[in-house]
């Protein structure tokens, strides 16, 4: 059962319910895309989730506290398209401005008050290093034990952090686990704090030399995607394998009304991330050799 391929999660931001639950809720939204998006019955998907909430809090996420859990969507086809090039949205170009002024004067101000008002995790994250230590090595412990594995790491919104600081990492220590396919949804890589802070522990910012494909969904109204594309802020490592920018529509829904273009369950069920769930299981011979190499 080692040899199959297995699709690995992270979540993101923000207290979650047990690890268990969450889990189950991330397959259970995957198939859902599967079957509406593409037609395809998936029941023996092997998935694994990575999950780190535990780590920043003191109890899961209880029942009567989530206001967004996973449930079916209404409807039976497929779940809409961005179908569109990634163009900059205005609050993109307006961040852009403010992004060259914060470069220019050497303060993030802006940055700042979103990481640490919106974002709060990923302040934590770099504020607390005992606590980034760890989530880092729950995900470096889950690729140890699948060396030698077709693997799809799907990462949402901090998740995407960790999963690029640990595969930078792994460079370093000189060792380099063969990624078929690094998805990354709602991920806040472009905001230009998290890059100053990436460049400044791992040298130039670039896809790791690990991944063999990068892909990067966003829903342009999700806060987290702003800035600039990541195709433009990331270059392509040694192999040439750069980032792909995919806008993606994140129809989640509150079961009590209202939106959320962030929500993982939304960005899982996309037409976009079910397709490359289906060619990562459907291809032939994938990464037959995927032990853990010398960079």
């Amino acid at each position: 059962m080692q040899d199959r391929p297995l699709i690995l999660g992270i979540h993101g931001l923000a207290n979650k319910p047990p690890k268990e639950e969450k889990q189950a809720w991330w397959a259970a939204a995957i198939r859902e895309g599967l079957r509406r998006n593409l037609g395809e019955d998936r029941p023996d998907l092997a998935f694994e989730f990575v999950y780190w909430a535990d780590l920043r809090y003191d109890a899961p996420l209880s029942e009567d506290h989530n206001r967004e859990p996973y449930y079916p969507a209404r409807g039976r086809g497929p779940f809409p398209s961005a179908d569109g090039a990634c163009a900059p949205t205005l609050t993109d170009r307006l961040y852009r401005i403010v992004e060259w002024a914060q470069e220019k004067t050497g303060r993030l101000v802006l940055d700042d008050l979103i990481i640490e008002h919106r974002l709060d995790d990923l302040w934590g994250y770099y504020e607390d290093s005992i606590f980034r230590a760890a989530a880092r090595d729950r995900l470096r412990e889950a690729l140890e034990r699948h060396a030698g594995r077709p693997l799809l790491i799907a990462t949402h919104s901090m998740g995407s952090l960790i999963a690029y600081d640990v595969l930078r990492q792994l460079e370093r220590d000189g060792r380099c686990p063969r990624i078929d396919h690094l998805v990354t949804l709602g991920a806040p890589l472009g905001l230009a704090e998290i890059k100053h802070r990436l460049a400044e522990e791992h040298g130039s910012l670039r896809v790791p030399y690990a991944v063999a494909r990068w892909s990067n969904l966003g829903d342009r109204d999700d806060v987290a995607t702003v800035g600039t594309t990541l195709a433009e802020a990331y270059a392509p490592n040694a192999a040439g394998v750069g980032v792909t920018d995919c806008p993606v529509i994140n129809a989640y829904r509150r079961p009590r009304g209202g939106v959320n273009p962030h929500k993982s369950y939304g960005y899982l069920r996309t037409p976009e991330f079910s397709q490359a769930v289906a060619a990562f299981l459907d291809a032939e011979g994938a990464a037959a050799d995927v032990e853990l190499s010398s960079v």
